[in-house]
């Protein structure tokens, strides 16, 4: 199917079955920023203790050359004081990069866990594939992506180099300390330059990345009908079935009018029969009502078998309206229909009487 008609935002089941299949919204570049941000952060906020831990190591250095062990427990005492320097200042920069990708990366993809990803496929081996992956769209923009960062990060450079050069004269006069505090700044002031670069690179990649997904999500109308066919049925089977199912329904209804005590009637438009037998009824029952052309088949049915027909233009929409098959009249009802139970059931007692 052509690309272009597929003009129709995706499903939120086309969403989750892509989910399924690993295709998941991801930013590179902003899991990149995040971490480089992040590292930056802990080596700020590290800077002092990694002083402190480099001043101790030269120290227990020096202290080792100078205490006249052999050569051999100098080596060792050097090696054990630089592993030491490493996990104090390396590790904790190794976690906090870690954590930071790691969080970048979930807070886009939301903890997936797809196997499907993991499954060997032919075309990740297919040399054509591989060739149309290298020459696609997507295979063009990261190149141009990567080249535009490492013109941004060579412009900074030089330019943060460019203004310590023109103000090393400075260090000529200062003495150490003043100086390295110079060159921290320096440094410091081309850092944040390389951060807001990469955090603009970053925003931009983000907006294109989301509206490429969503560019490759999309469907066209015949999908989303076919979708949902396959997920609510087929909308002229589901007519079918509900009509099938209105038909039983009603000659179940109509099974039970002849076991009715009564009909009322509105006088062609609404018909509800009820039931009420004392011995086992809390209240009078519902056992079938209509409409038009049902309702006058409730009227027929209740005729052909004896059933009493009282015509209540108000009572009959009220019942009608207010209680459903196999269910109690509302309390509220209770008066008007008391009133044409006692009728029928006087009339059926004067009948058997005269008999």
């Amino acid at each position: 199917m052509a690309e272009g008609s597929k003009t129709e935002k995706a499903t939120p089941k086309k969403r989750r079955d892509e989910r399924k299949k690993g295709n998941v919204f991801l930013s590179q570049d902003a899991v990149a920023v995040t971490t480089l941000l992040g590292s930056c952060a802990a080596l700020w906020l590290m800077a002092g203790n990694i002083i402190r831990q480099v001043s101790a190591f030269m120290t227990a250095c020096l202290e080792a050359c100078g205490a006249g062990l052999p050569v051999g427990d100098q080596v060792a005492e050097l090696e054990y004081q630089g592993i030491l320097l490493l996990v104090r200042t390396v590790l904790p920069l190794l976690l906090v990069t870690a954590v930071c990708a790691v969080a970048a990366t979930f807070a886009q993809t939301r903890l997936l866990v797809s196997g499907e990803l993991l499954r060997p496929k032919f075309s990740r081996i297919n040399p054509l594939q591989g060739l149309k992956r290298l020459f696609s769209l997507k295979s063009v923009i990261d190149a141009l992506k990567g080249i535009i960062k490492i013109i941004l990060l060579l412009v900074i450079i030089y330019i943060s180099l460019e203004d310590m050069v023109l103000e090393s004269y400075k260090y000529l006069y200062t003495d150490l300390p003043a100086a390295c505090g110079h060159l921290f700044d320096s440094a410091k002031s081309m850092v944040i330059r390389i951060a807001v670069a990469f955090i603009a690179v970053a925003a931009l990649d983000f907006m294109y990345q989301w509206w490429d997904y969503e560019r490759q999500l999309k469907m066209s109308k015949q999908e989303i009908k076919e979708e949902y066919k396959q997920t609510e049925g087929d909308p002229q089977v589901k007519g079918k079935i509900k009509q099938i199912q209105r038909e039983r329904a009603q000659r179940r209804m109509m099974q039970q009018v002849p076991s009715a005590d009564v009909v009322i009637r509105n006088p062609t438009h609404f018909a509800v029969a009820l039931r009420y037998k004392p011995e086992q009824d809390a209240a009078p029952i519902v056992l079938a009502k209509g409409q038009d052309e049902l309702a006058l088949r409730i009227v027929k049915v209740a005729e052909e078998h004896k059933v009493a027909v009282i015509e209540n233009v108000p009572l009959a929409r009220s019942l009608y309206a207010s209680t459903e098959l196999d269910q109690e009249i509302p309390p509220e009802l209770y008066g008007p229909v008391a009133e044409v139970l006692v009728y029928i059931f006087r009339l059926n007692k004067d009948k058997r009487l005269v008999k």
